[in-house]
């Protein structure tokens, strides 16, 4: 399976998605927007999966390059390529497919719980009722009708949701080991304000036990939601 990865900025990498693919030795290449790579052709790609970073899906005249990813993933849905986004890369999916993405009434930022419908099916059976995991947002997306939405946390009504069995998206991330939290943390301390749901630096790093147990549950859902590919 030939794997595609959309990243936007040097600091957001796919982590222990990369880890899952070469496990499953399956080959992966990428599309760097911050050094100006070429798209691939949609064909060519059995499974997109698209990162997170720091700027808005609306700031397009800042990051032109922003409107050029949207309808490539407009064409790979309609050609029926699977793709899971993360944080940015889960509201750029929504607004694909017809949700909307806001401002959040606040930000979310270091390790919070989740809850999981208890209805979840599919590669979402895979996770447990409530889970401890890495967040760093402040907008937050409304799913496309149609979709399902998976997942909520205190400060966010909407975490993960699933379109049509092709696509899924994550506001939170479980793809990050220690030292991808930290290049997060340094590239993004401005942000580490006072807040509800923002936590000192020093908690959200050395939690060993909780970026391997995510590990672990990634592995399960991404073996699911590729089973069939």
């Amino acid at each position: 399976m030939n794997i595609h990865y959309f990243q936007h900025v040097p600091f957001e990498t796919p982590g222990y998605i990369s880890d899952w693919a070469e496990t499953r030795r399956h080959s992966a290449s990428c599309t760097r927007f911050f050094a100006g790579d070429p798209l691939p052709d949609v064909e060519n790609v059995d499974f997109l999966i698209v990162l997170g970073g720091p700027m808005n899906i609306y700031e397009e005249q800042k990051y032109p390059w922003l409107a050029e990813e949207k309808r490539w993933m407009k064409a790979a849905f309609a050609h029926g390529t699977p793709i899971l986004g993360v944080c940015l890369g889960a509201q750029l999916l929504v607004d694909c497919l017809g949700g909307s993405v806001h401002r959040g009434d606040e930000k979310e930022i270091g390790w919070f719980p989740i809850d999981f419908a208890a209805d979840r099916q599919g590669p979402f059976a895979v996770f447990p009722d409530r889970l401890d995991v890495f967040h760093w947002h402040g907008d937050m997306f409304e799913p496309p009708l149609g979709a399902q939405s998976l997942a909520r946390s205190a400060g966010c009504a909407n975490q993960a949701f699933a379109f049509d069995n092709r696509a899924v998206g994550f506001q939170f991330h479980l793809e990050m080991a220690d030292d991808n939290i930290r290049r997060v943390i340094e590239n993004g301390s401005d942000e580490l304000v006072d807040g509800r749901y923002i936590q000192d630096k020093l908690l959200m790093l050395g939690q060993k036990d909780k970026t391997e147990r995510n590990r672990q549950l990634l592995f399960q859902f991404l073996d699911r939601f590729t089973k069939d590919l």
